[in-house]
């Protein structure tokens, strides 16, 4: 029988497509280490986003939005946004995801904390933060996604509903995205939601495009 040399025992090639095959668990130090650089990506797009007072989807735009009608900082704000979705995710996607999208939603609100005495944007330039911080906001969620964990809020609901209805989660996400952004017409000018708009879209696309059930299996 003929044999791809492509498919040999020990090939580099046969080891990567088994490995995709048949997933292989992520590391406690890869998950640790995914989960700070996916959390420090949505730090600093929400920090862009911020400056050039824009919003973007998810449960970031419904922090950014809500931060330009309450004294209360965006942290802050994004927790207490969270709270009831990561009792949803206990229930729907089990103790494990619930515990490391907590942990990443509070990394995230002490980083935004922190950042006035460590990365401050004196200005930017509209197009740039919409494009720059939603892009970066988008591999952030990616990164904690890929990983087992989420950003909290709607993301928990469109990662959910990828895993049992197999409904694309960026896809879902543009619908929750669209409803934010409408919202968002009552309290800052339409200017400005038409470059959150293209941030959002710039967030969910990094989703749709590279987080397909079956594409990445390791867990």
């Amino acid at each position: 029988m003929e044999q791809n040399p492509g498919a040999m025992a020990g090939s580099p090639r046969s080891a990567i497509a088994a490995a995709d095959t048949i997933g292989v668990p992520h590391s406690v130090l890869e998950d640790i280490y995914a989960m700070v650089i996916g959390m420090a990506f949505v730090v600093v797009g929400l920090v862009l986003l911020k400056a050039a007072g824009l919003v973007t989807g998810g449960v970031a735009g419904i922090a950014l939005l809500a931060s330009y009608v309450f004294p209360l900082p965006v942290g802050t704000i994004f927790t207490l946004v969270n709270i009831p979705f990561f009792l949803f995710a206990y229930f729907t996607m089990g103790p494990r995801f619930a515990i490391k999208s907590t942990v990443a939603s509070f990394g995230i609100t002490f980083a935004l904390a922190a950042m006035p005495q460590t990365f401050n944007v004196a200005f930017v330039n509209p197009l740039f933060a919409a494009f720059v911080g939603g892009t970066l906001c988008g591999m952030g969620i990616l990164a904690l996604a890929r990983h087992g964990a989420g950003v909290g809020g709607t993301g928990i609901v469109t990662l959910w509903l990828q895993r049992e209805r197999g409904i694309n989660a960026g896809i879902t996400q543009v619908g929750i995205d669209a409803t934010i952004l409408l919202a968002s017409l009552t309290t800052l000018p339409a200017g400005r939601v038409a470059w959150s708009a293209l941030s959002a879209l710039a967030m969910s696309a990094m989703v749709v495009a590279w987080h397909r059930p079956g594409r990445y299996t390791g867990r």
